[in-house]
């Protein structure tokens, strides 16, 4: 066979292109969001533990093999405080789609406020993954049709990419059979059909990612319109999530440090028991309760009515105190100090004078079942003033216990010591508890007398609090109630009631009133500041 008079250097020259392509081919991402390791692996260890992520993953992706990748970006976008994402040309073409899901989701403002719920909170990002996942079905139907072509597309650049290949391989033999700097006329027409390949393969790629791009682009609209529906659900979930948690007294250094399927389960039993009716008022008795504890200043009176003496310095007038400035003057400071004389505020007003443990006694007879105004039954109206007395005793430093009765023979006690946290499972078991039947006063109440006298004994504490939550009025033995009055007057504890609604309850000539040292009756249900002043004595 004859010689061309094509050199090596020619057919280098004319391959530069190819031999560079498949030298060093363009990297291509199939993640949207820009992530390290430890992200990643967040992502990672929530899957493994969150079962409804699992499932998801499997149903998408019976119709959609990027699914995996899709579900880990919508979950970094929602957990990472600042996502940066890649650039479109970054992408693997068979991640399109996902590119423009993603971006669709974090362009908008509903994403945005997302974000403020879920950024660092691999649970809250998992959760709005989930609470996504019928929009993010719909925009994977709407863009099949993109979604094919960006298959296409992935596997044209593939080819061109082995072309390329092939080129660098065709000139590796030419050069092989080099002689006297020229190449033979087999071996530069192999490099020449190689070139030719890889660029049809290249035309064929460039059209197929702009097939795919015009698909997408058409797409796109209603892909920008679902994003922004399910971020705008998703907000509302985790929100909806959060303040439940909130009202039942869970903080957010709680659930940080709640294992991923101890929260769910949590967050489930809220969300589908009987106790999600409860959790706007429990929020508002709360938030009363806190208010009531503001405006209450521990260990002074309340209004003041003149100026006294004694030896108080909480009380002290300024002009006393101005007497220390005077070295002359201190001596006689101390002496006035010793003989009780100082000039002092004098007040009048509630204080609280409780040290040993706060007992709610709540009454779960069949009639507390019944709804008042608003469609509030008694039984949430007290059981959430019993969880509002709860933070009462926490924020003191005081047990809490919580006994809740019915007839004689039915009565559960719930212990909430002051010196370790409140389990959350206790506390919603107490308060998901209804026992039924008629209603009896001794059983209760010589359970809190009992408790109280046992505190006495252990750590020689006196004053507690007794807050009898009952709709019924009922009689006591003569025996016992004598029993009773000698176990107040050594315990010093004092006995607070509540008739909900139920205005004879709280009659002058009722039971109730005469074991009470205080008594009251609610009436609106939905009121909760009508117990406000309980929280400023207790």
């Amino acid at each position: 066979m004859g010689k061309t008079p094509s050199t090596l250097n020619e057919l280098a020259s004319r391959a530069g292109k190819w031999l560079a392509r498949s030298a060093a081919p363009p990297e291509r991402h199939t993640a949207v969001v820009v992530a390290d390791r430890f992200e990643q692996m967040t992502w990672r260890d929530t899957c493994e533990q969150s079962a409804g992520l699992r499932e998801l993953a499997e149903e998408l992706n019976e119709y959609y093999d990027c699914t995996t990748d899709l579900l880990a970006d919508v979950f970094l976008a929602a957990y990472k405080v600042g996502p940066r994402l890649r650039e479109r040309e970054e992408m693997d073409p068979s991640r399109l789609v996902n590119h423009q899901v993603i971006t669709s989701l974090v362009e908008s403002v509903e994403f945005a406020g997302l974000r403020l719920e879920t950024a660092g909170d691999p649970y809250a990002a998992a959760m709005a993954v989930l609470a996504q996942a019928a929009a993010l079905r719909r925009m994977l139907e709407r863009s099949r049709d993109a979604q094919e072509l960006a298959e296409q597309a992935k596997k044209a650049r593939q080819d061109a990419e082995d072309a390329a290949t092939a080129v660098g391989e065709a000139l590796r033999q030419a050069a092989e059979a080099d002689e006297d700097g020229t190449v033979s006329a087999q071996a530069a027409d192999a490099v020449r059909q190689g070139i030719e390949a890889a660029e049809a393969a290249e035309a064929t790629a460039q059209q197929a990612v702009q097939g795919a791009a015009q698909a997408l682009a058409v797409a796109a609209a209603g892909i920008r319109t679902a994003a922004r529906n399910a971020a705008a659900r998703a907000a509302d979930a985790v929100r909806e999530e959060a303040a439940l948690m909130r009202a039942w007294g869970v903080g957010s250094g709680e659930l940080a440090r709640m294992p991923f399927d101890q929260r769910a389960r949590l967050a489930e039993r809220l969300r589908t028991s009987r106790l999600a009716e409860w959790a706007e008022l429990i929020g508002r008795f709360r938030q009363m309760a806190a208010g009531e504890r503001a405006r209450k200043v521990e260990n002074a009176a309340g209004e003041l009515v003149g100026v006294t003496l004694g030896n108080d310095l909480s009380r002290v007038i300024p002009s006393e105190l101005a007497n220390l400035g005077l070295p002359e003057l201190r001596a006689v400071f101390a002496a006035r100090y010793a003989a009780g004389e100082l000039m002092l505020y004098d007040s009048q007003g509630e204080q609280s004078t409780g040290q040993g443990a706060v007992i709610a006694c709540v009454d779960t007879s069949h009639s507390m079942y019944e709804a008042g105004p608003g469609g509030v039954t008694r039984e949430a109206w007290s059981k959430a003033c019993a969880l509002a007395l709860l933070d009462q005793a926490r924020h003191a430093g005081r047990d809490f216990v919580g006994i809740l009765f019915s007839a004689a023979d039915k009565i559960q006690v719930f212990r909430f010591p002051a010196d370790r946290p409140a389990d959350i499972a206790q506390v919603l078991d107490f308060a998901e508890t209804f026992l039924g039947g008629g209603t009896s006063y001794q059983r209760p109440l010589t359970a809190a007398g009992e408790l109280l006298e046992e505190e006495f004994n252990d750590a020689a504490r006196t004053r507690g609090d007794i807050v009898m939550l009952t709709d019924d009025d009922c009689g006591v033995t003569e025996k016992w109630l004598r029993r009773w009055n000698d176990a107040k007057h050594l315990l010093g504890f004092r006995v607070f009631g509540v008739a909900i609604g139920a205005p004879r309850v709280a009659a002058a000539d009722s039971v109730l009133d005469a074991l009470c040292d205080n008594l009251r009756s609610i009436e609106d249900l939905t009121d909760v500041h009508a117990a406000a002043d309980l929280f400023r004595v207790i």
